[in-house]
């Protein structure tokens, strides 16, 4: 089993599931980007979805290899996956999967290496198990709630403090720049086309700070979000709210993730300076 689903140490025995959860979840996610990572760079039929959303075969060979591991393992839960038809049953289930099989399709067709497979189990609208694995920088991102957080299963922890460097701040330019009054004079982190690995960033330490701008959905989210609290920071809706899964409506507005200190000066700055 791997190390990272290895430090999940429950010792209440009616929820024994989460040990077992964490290896299948551990043991899927890999699976699924090393099946990623086989059709990356290769000729893929590509299409658009909605507006503007571009989505490939390997988006649907790694949803489908997901679901086949994860459902029939764990049948009772419900499912919501990017590219899943959305099944509203799993609003009555305590425990569900949310699922991007491939989070930064537009980078992996480009053959840009900052994308990810990104998994969480949910439980009554928080996550309480997230995987994030970046397999072509081999990077595999854990964490179980209470248990802190890994990368390759070294712990990792958001940076300290409350000081804004903004070439270690990423995320939509506008929202970068509302936090100086030098905007003009702004250079924001370049751009991680994958939003779950732009989290990860900071729980990592590599990002001080980061923005989602507003339409990002629960798959993009769920698994990065326990990663950030789990290495000791804070991930929210711009207002400090809570940010719950699982729920009819799946768009989120903006969020900040960011180390402890430095989420509350964000968010209190945006207090004072709302957003139009």
């Amino acid at each position: 089993m791997d190390a990272s689903a290895d430090s999940v140490h429950d010792r209440n025995p009616a929820r024994d599931f989460l040990t077992r959860d964490a290896e299948l979840l551990t043991d899927s996610v890999r699976e699924a980007g090393a099946l990623a990572l086989s059709l990356f760079r290769t000729e893929l039929k590509n299409w658009t979805k909605g507006a503007s959303s571009p989505v490939s075969e390997a988006d649907i060979r790694v949803n489908d290899l997901l679901e086949s591991r994860l459902r029939s393992a764990t049948p009772d839960y419900g499912w919501l996956s990017e590219e899943s038809v959305d099944d509203e049953a799993r609003l009555g289930k305590p425990l569900v999967w949310i699922v991007d099989p491939i989070d930064g399709t537009r980078g992996y067709l480009a053959g840009r290496e900052d994308w990810c497979v990104s998994v969480a189990l949910v439980e009554n609208g928080s996550t309480v198990l997230a995987a994030v694995f970046a397999p072509a920088s081999d990077e595999f991102f854990f964490a179980a709630r209470g248990q802190g957080a890994v990368r390759n299963a070294a712990p990792v922890f958001a940076t300290s403090g409350s000081e804004l460097d903004f070439s270690r701040v990423a995320g939509p330019k506008p929202l970068v720049e509302r936090l100086s009054r030098q905007s003009d004079e702004i250079i924001p982190h370049p751009r991680i086309g994958s939003l779950a690995l732009r989290l990860c960033r900071v729980a990592q330490g590599n990002l001080d700070a980061a923005f989602a701008g507003g339409q990002s959905r629960d798959w993009d989210l769920a698994a990065a979000n326990l990663i950030v609290q789990e290495a000791d920071g804070n991930m929210t809706a711009l207002s400090g709210d809570t940010i719950l899964y699982n729920r009819r409506e799946v768009t989120h507005g903006v969020l900040v993730a960011a180390g402890r200190e430095r989420h509350a000066r964000i968010v209190e700055h945006f207090r004072d300076r709302p957003l139009p």
